[in-house]
């Protein structure tokens, strides 16, 4: 089992990725979400999973450009064909590690699929 305080994915946002107000747009840090779910659910299934739900996800602070910002996981349920991964969002803001917001949480759900893209076993 994966450390909580691991990241499954761990990114530095860049210029490339803000809105029209200069912050890092939602989604960017959406498309991470799903990616570092993906991780997780990887680690339960040799399936290709594909994503079928997130659930509410509301941003409690926004990221800014440099933030380095780290995606954890864990898993919530294991069903017959599905998988339910938690991620939490946190940034480091500047040099100091210590300076960490928490960004915004998201239940994901995959469900493995076959090669004709239909639902499988895990």
């Amino acid at each position: 089992m994966n450390d909580p305080r691991d990241p499954a994915i761990r990114v530095m946002l860049l210029p490339k990725d803000t809105n029209g107000h200069g912050t890092i747009f939602g989604g960017v840090i959406l498309s991470y979400i799903d990616l570092a779910g993906a991780v997780e659910a990887r680690r339960h299934t040799l399936n290709p999973v594909v994503t079928v739900a997130m659930d509410k996800i509301e941003f409690h602070k926004p990221a800014f450009v440099g933030d380095v910002v780290s995606f954890y996981t864990a898993l919530v349920r294991r069903g017959n064909t599905s998988i339910k991964v938690k991620v939490t969002v946190e940034a480091q803001r500047g040099a100091d590690p210590t300076k960490v917001a928490l960004l915004t949480e998201a239940e994901v759900t995959y469900v493995a699929v076959d090669a004709a893209g239909n639902k499988t076993p895990l």
